[in-house]
């Protein structure tokens, strides 16, 4: 005789007491805004150090700001500068940044100092990497060896996940990013208790980091472009084309990015790799011109300021360049991060599109160009749909966003990511 089985539900993990929450709240209170005041700091000692590289600077030699001659001095001293860092710098700025992603290791406090000042000259200098790697790892580095030193009962394994959500709500300017990126990373592990009792410590840091950097900085990812206003299906049709194309132009640059870097990691030398680096790179940035320099960050701000202003081919030249230069910086060993050249990448890709078929709302474009980009290079599902859905403003985007992501994440999962592990190969 058959027997009937019932099948009951699994119980809930249960609730930790406020008290095991409370003694978290100050660290993760001192983590996220010393966090935020380090990124602002370096970040603004950057924009000081570009003004003057790229205004005053070549107008006193009587040179173009953004002459070709000058992008390509420029980008060879910078990689000059960083090369010295790198090579004669207690602690050569860290470890080779291809290896490194947003889960930063804990670097010695000796090796800190020097990752500071290559993000700084990167920074300045014009290669195609953003702040975010690097400035988690001083933070992380940093958190671990203060705290370990200031509060030692304190669990070590609880200061690089505070430092690591209060720099990305730094970045962000919202801490919702972090509890995104956090809660991804809890996915995989093993957890004890309820997802909002671990990610109570490390949202306290990200809240902290983000209301630090609204106060003093005053950062804003608005576009101001154009909403999207209520969807049609032609919207989804085209969401589901613009983010696979650029989910398919993002592997493209993934997959050449382990070569890209051997090649560079045949120089051996800092001082021959960086250089040749930035020449490359000063190439680049003759081929697409000024806007396809930097993080990108401020250079996306004026394409969105006027999307009329460049034919499709000009979108189309300076989304292959920009994403050409993305993978040659971070190969080279220029200290930075990915997800801001992603950005304008995605965003020119998304504003390409709009030029083609002027069909296509601009918002549409740039934030499914966005999402399939970053879903790409970073392999962070709910930071790519954040930062996408957050450039464009439009409430009624991100069911459309949400549609975009499936195939997008379909062509990318499972692929290698852009990443290294120290013998070379890619991280899955």
């Amino acid at each position: 005789m058959a027997q009937e089985t019932t099948q009951q539900a699994p119980p809930s993990a249960s609730t930790a007491p406020a008290r095991a929450l409370l003694p978290f709240i100050l660290p993760a209170v001192v983590v996220g805004v010393t966090a935020s005041l380090i990124f602002v700091g370096v970040s603004t000692a950057a924009e000081q150090l570009q003004h003057v590289l790229w205004g005053p600077l070549p107008d006193a030699l009587g040179v173009g700001r953004y002459s070709v001659l000058w992008m390509f001095v420029m980008l060879v001293a910078t990689g000059i500068a960083v090369g010295l860092v790198v090579w004669k710098v207690p602690g050569h700025a860290g470890p080779d940044p291809a290896t490194i992603g947003l889960n930063a290791p804990v670097l010695p406090a000796a090796v800190l100092p020097g990752l500071v000042l290559a993000t700084g000259l990167m920074l300045a200098g014009g290669p195609s990497l953003g702040p975010e790697n690097p400035i988690i790892a001083v933070n992380v580095g940093l958190a671990a060896w203060l705290g370990g030193r200031l509060l030692p009962r304190t669990p070590d394994s609880l200061w690089p996940v505070l430092a690591e959500a209060g720099t990305i709500g730094a970045l962000f300017g919202t801490p919702v990013a972090a509890a995104l990126v956090i809660s991804e990373a809890l996915a995989g592990q093993p957890m004890r208790g309820r997802l909002w009792d671990n990610i109570f410590a490390p949202l306290t840091a990200g809240a902290c980091g983000a209301i630090t950097t609204t106060l003093v900085a005053h950062p804003t990812f608005d576009l101001g472009l154009p909403a999207l206003g209520h969807p049609h299906w032609r919207d989804v049709v085209a969401a589901l084309v613009i983010a696979s194309v650029a989910a398919l132009l993002g592997m493209c640059a993934v997959y050449a990015f382990p070569y890209v870097h051997a090649g560079f990691g045949r120089l051996r030398h800092p001082m021959l790799m960086l250089p040749v680096g930035g020449a490359v790179l000063g190439a680049l940035a003759a081929l697409g011109g000024h806007l396809t320099l930097f993080k990108g960050l401020s250079e996306v701000g004026k394409l969105a300021h006027d999307p009329e202003g460049w034919s499709a081919g000009h979108f189309a030249t300076m989304t292959v360049v920009k994403l050409a230069a993305l993978v040659v910086a971070a190969s080279c060993g220029f200290r930075g991060g990915r997800i801001f050249p992603a950005v304008f990448v995605g965003t020119a890709l998304g504003l390409c599109a709009h030029a083609l078929v002027p069909a296509v709302n601009p918002s549409l474009g740039v934030a499914t160009g966005v999402l399939g980009m970053l879903l790409a290079i970073t392999r962070q599902g709910w930071v790519s749909l954040f930062t996408a859905a957050v450039l464009v403003a439009s409430p009624s985007i991100i069911a459309v966003l949400c549609i975009a992501s499936l195939p997008a994440w379909l062509l990318v999962t499972g692929r290698p990511q852009m990443q290294l592990h120290e013998d070379g190969t890619p991280v899955r």
